[in-house]
C-alpha cells in the first residue's frame, strides 16, 4: 500500500510543445504520473513517442509548456534555473549511455565531481566517493582514468557518481547502449542490488529485456501514456 506523501514525483498535464521550421511539434500532450519512492519504473516508448522529452522534464533539464511537476512536493515547472541546478545536483543521480565522465579524471575524481558542486569539504568528499566506489565493485580502480577501464568499469564509475549524493532517484538513460550484452546485463543487476538496498529508480529505454528488470513499465506514444502496468 502506498502511504500519502510518499510520491516523489508527481506530474500533472505536463505539455511540451516546441516550433521546428514551420511545425509545431507537440512532444507531450497532456502527462499525468506518479511515481514513489522505492519504486523501480522503466519508461519505454517508439522514436518520437515523447519518452526522452519525458525524461528531460523528469531529470529538471527542459520546463514544460504547461501543467505542473512536483519532485518531493515542490512545483519545479515554477523555479528559477539555480533553483534547478541544485535540484539537478542534490536530488537527482544522472547516469548516461556515453557514461558522461571527465578522461583526463580518475574514477575517484569522477565520483567526487557532484560533492564538488555541493560545497562538500575535501575529507569528506574522498570518504563518500571511496564508499560508492566500493558499492558498485570498483573499490581497486580508484585511481584508473576512463580510457583505462572496461565499457562497464565505466558504467559503474557513473553509477557510483549518481549515487554519491544519496539523491531522491536514479535517473538512468539507456545505460546498457553501448555495451555488449552479458555486461549490459551485469549492469542491469547491479540496478536491481541498488532498488533493492532502497533507491528510487527510473529507466529510460528502448530495450525490453532492460525494462523486464524494472517493477512497473510506463509506455509512451505520440506524446501521451499508452500504458502504465506492474511488470510480469
Amino acid at each position: 500500500m502506498r502511504l500519502p506523501g510518499s510520491a516523489v514525483i508527481e506530474i500533472a498535464g505536463i505539455t511540451k510543445e516546441y516550433q521546428m521550421g514551420h511545425t509545431l511539434i507537440r512532444a507531450l500532450r497532456g502527462v499525468d504520473l506518479m511515481i514513489h519512492r522505492n519504486e523501480y519504473v522503466a519508461i519505454m516508448g517508439p522514436s518520437g513517442s515523447g519518452k526522452s522529452t519525458l525524461m528531460n522534464m523528469l531529470g529538471c533539464l527542459d520546463a514544460p509548456t504547461s501543467g505542473h511537476y512536483y519532485f518531493n512536493g515542490k512545483d519545479v515547472a515554477t523555479m528559477e534555473d539555480d533553483q534547478l541546478a541544485e535540484i539537478r545536483n542534490r536530488e537527482i543521480g544522472f547516469v548516461f549511455q556515453t557514461f558522461n565522465l571527465l578522461p583526463r579524471s580518475t574514477s575517484l575524481q569522477n565520483v567526487e565531481l557532484p560533492l564538488i558542486y555541493a560545497g562538500v569539504r575535501s575529507e569528506e568528499r574522498l570518504s563518500r566517493a571511496e564508499r560508492a566506489l566500493e558499492s558498485v565493485g570498483l573499490i581497486d580502480r580508484l585511481n584508473h582514468k576512463p580510457s583505462e577501464l572496461s565499457g562497464g568499469q565505466r558504467q559503474r564509475v557513473a553509477i557510483a557518481r549518481a549515487l554519491v549524493n544519496s539523491p531522491s532517484i536514479i535517473l538512468a538513460d539507456e545505460p546498457t547502449g553501448n555495451l555488449d550484452s552479458r555486461t549490459g546485463e551485469e549492469i542491469m543487476e547491479l540496478f536491481d542490488r541498488l532498488y533493492e538496498s532502497g533507491n528510487t529508480i527510473i529507466l529510460v529505454t528502448h530495450e525490453e529485456t532492460v525494462a523486464e528488470h524494472a517493477r512497473r513499465i510506463v509506455r509512451l506514444r505520440d506524446g501521451l501514456i499508452e500504458s502504465d502496468l506492474a511488470a510480469v
